[in-house]
């Protein structure tokens, strides 16, 4: 009967004892000292600091597409804004200039280019983008309108007074956008005329010739030369890359080395050859291969026609 008796306090000891800690766990008490842990000393309740359940995953994908569309949204605002800034130098055509270049749009583009400068298959691109640099240049240089399909079009006279020309690059800029021609002079002091050679030889030389007289390209096509070039052509065919020719933007060159690089071409084509007729400039003993050549040659041919004769 004892053994039974403490076998019986026994099960109840152990069956109380693990219903003692339960309910000391489920009440917050401290289950092996029989008494509520202490508050801390910042007055934080123990109990906060269970982990927290995570936010649903819908939640941290619209989260994370809300940041990213917070990023784009400024990269995008930040490039407006220096992008407009760079265009300062830039001018806004009169609404009267604009209503001329449609009209001469309509009768001597429209064709081959669309009614609203979206381009003609098998006839002519689109407009769309390339600005008044482009329009001005093709058609300053008679390169437009196009009297036919070629690998390139060469420079002919153009069939537009300087202001008609302004006021259809005005009107295609003024639908499309795109680089424009800044104001003001194109120029800069004599003093950066080096820095101008050396951006010339640098970016412009390979194609153009150390002295602009222009070279063949591959493909039946070629290097125009820059003899009869203006401020502004020069600067609109660096701003909207012509044909073979690249685009230099900004950030390749700024508008002060693109205007050094024209003083130095129009320095160029107005100084003279201290050493004589330099030949078109094409190195400095010139003038005496050709002398050679030609006295050989010379002398070659009169002693066949003496020989002949005798």
């Amino acid at each position: 009967m004892t053994e039974r008796a403490d076998d019986i306090d026994g099960a109840g000891f152990d069956s109380g004892f693990e219903s003692g800690i339960e309910s000391g766990f489920e009440s917050g008490v401290d289950a092996e000292f029989d008494f509520a842990p202490a508050v801390s000393a910042t007055g934080a309740d123990p109990a906060s600091k269970r982990p927290r359940p995570g936010k649903p995953r819908w939640r941290r994908r619209v989260a994370g597409a809300a940041v990213l569309i917070a990023a784009l949204a400024s990269m995008g605002g930040l490039y407006g804004l220096f992008a407009s800034s760079s265009n300062a130098g830039e001018h806004s055509a009169t609404d009267a200039s604009i209503t001329e270049g449609q009209q001469l749009y309509s009768v001597s583009c429209i064709t081959c280019h669309g009614a609203n400068l979206q381009g003609v298959t098998d006839r002519g691109p689109s407009l769309v983008g390339v600005g008044e640099s482009a329009a001005y240049f093709q058609v300053s240089t008679g390169r437009m309108p196009a009297t036919g399909q070629g690998a390139e079009e060469i420079r002919k006279p153009s069939k537009f007074t300087e202001a008609q020309t302004e006021a259809i690059a005005a009107y295609i800029q003024s639908v499309g956008g795109g680089p424009q021609i800044p104001t003001g002079s194109l120029r800069v002091d004599s003093s950066q005329i080096a820095s101008g050679g050396e951006l010339f030889r640098l970016n412009c030389a390979s194609c153009h010739g150390f002295s602009g007289k222009g070279a063949p390209l591959s493909a039946g096509k070629v290097a125009p030369s820059l003899n009869e070039s203006t401020d502004k052509q020069i600067i609109a065919a660096m701003q909207s890359g012509p044909e073979n020719m690249p685009v230099f933007s900004d950030n390749q060159l700024t508008l002060e080395q693109k205007k050094e690089i024209v003083t130095y071409i129009q320095t160029l084509k107005a100084s003279k050859d201290p050493g004589g007729n330099g030949i078109d400039r094409i190195g400095p003993v010139s003038e005496g291969l050709v002398i050679w050549i030609l006295g050989i040659g010379f002398m070659v041919v009169t002693i066949l026609w003496i020989g002949a004769k005798s």
